[in-house]
């Protein structure tokens, strides 16, 4: 009996500590994710089922959860959003797919979601977002399949693109990109009309025989 009383509250106390950090965790993403819709203008009320009081943002619409109440997946792709990305999103440690393609969202890609290391689906297609393609989406080793096509992106394909080992989809067609084409990694086996309509973009690479950016600013 008195191993028992002994190991009931540490049991007791683990029970709240765990409890109490779920909570935490859950209301650190529940902001960001708030965050991100104060930022964005919402006409059709997709985000209506988005409330700060509640304790886990596990409830909401558009919101996945796992068995741990942590968020691992964003769906808010043709929502008819406008807006711009949030560096708060970094807080979504476990999220695997962000899904945002089709609305009109503006501004840039935040360095920040280069944090997300668990990502395997960044899809921000068919929007308005401008600024350059992050090198800190090198650090993605999980990442799957990265869609940026049909938005005003400038700059280079930063070379720390070609890291991601499971990397299999990279599609930045109908951009304004610059430089040259990757050709090692995951760049090897994607096809040429993924990066199409980039007027400034020359091509494939030439290893050792031209400057990674040509003409590119």
């Amino acid at each position: 009996m008195e191993p028992s009383s002994t190991f009931t509250p540490f049991l007791l106390f683990l029970s709240i500590t765990l409890t109490v950090l779920s909570t935490v965790s859950a209301n650190s993403e529940g902001d960001a994710l708030y965050t991100l819709k104060r930022s964005f203008s919402d006409p059709d009320n997709v985000l209506q089922s988005w409330d700060p009081t509640l304790v886990s943002p596990c409830t909401w619409f558009h919101v996945t959860c796992n068995q741990n109440n942590r968020v691992t997946r964003l769906d808010l792709g043709n929502s008819n959003l406008s807006g711009h990305l949030v560096p708060e999103l970094e807080k979504l440690e476990h999220l695997q797919y962000l899904e945002l393609y089709k609305n009109n969202i503006q501004g840039v890609i935040p360095p920040e979601l280069g944090n997300l290391k668990n990502l395997v689906s960044l899809d921000l297609y068919n929007n308005n977002i401008s600024g350059i393609i992050p090198p800190s989406l090198g650090n993605l080793k999980n990442l799957v399949f990265l869609r940026l096509n049909n938005n005003r992106l400038t700059g280079p394909i930063p070379k720390e693109l070609v890291g991601p080992p499971n990397l299999k989809v990279v599609d930045v067609s109908n951009n304004d990109l610059c430089g040259t084409i990757p050709t090692s990694g995951p760049f090897e086996h994607i096809p040429l009309n993924n990066f199409e309509n980039n007027p400034r973009l020359e091509g494939p690479e030439l290893l050792g025989l031209v400057p990674y950016v040509t003409n590119c600013s």
